[in-house]
């Protein structure tokens, strides 16, 4: 069964979000349903900390022994932060994708943009 955290909001590709703290900052990470579907992550290439991503845009790619796929980040901001800890240990995506496999921190630039996203319900929904 496909983990699906509540608290969590989800983009139609595959990523989620956590809601903002107090000074608007997100994590974001792809979902169990995506880990799975890609198999044994093997890299993970991630934007530069202070780099500006567009929602809906490509922001770097993860790689599995099945294929490459492209990470789109879920909303516009900066880069806060990336998991640095992914560089030597990619695998832990697979192993943890909504906690130790978090990708990136973004400051949002648009907070509104959250409403766009879909709440867990809608997720599995789509993955049903």
């Amino acid at each position: 069964m496909t983990s699906i955290p509540d608290q969590l909001r989800y983009s139609s590709e595959h990523e989620w979000i956590s809601a903002p703290d107090a000074d608007g900052v997100v994590r974001v990470g792809i979902t169990d349903y995506a880990q799975d579907a890609l198999g044994d992550v093997v890299y993970v290439d991630l934007p530069e900390v202070g780099a500006e991503v567009t929602a809906n845009s490509v922001v770097g790619e993860i790689e599995s022994t099945k294929s490459v796929s492209d990470i789109y980040a879920p909303v516009s901001g900066t880069v806060r932060a990336r998991n640095e800890d992914l560089d030597g240990e990619p695998g832990v995506v697979n192993s943890a994708p909504y906690e130790a496999g978090w990708l990136l921190e973004i400051t949002l630039s648009d907070p509104s943009e959250m409403d766009g996203l879909l709440d867990a319900a809608g997720y599995r929904d789509q993955v049903g």
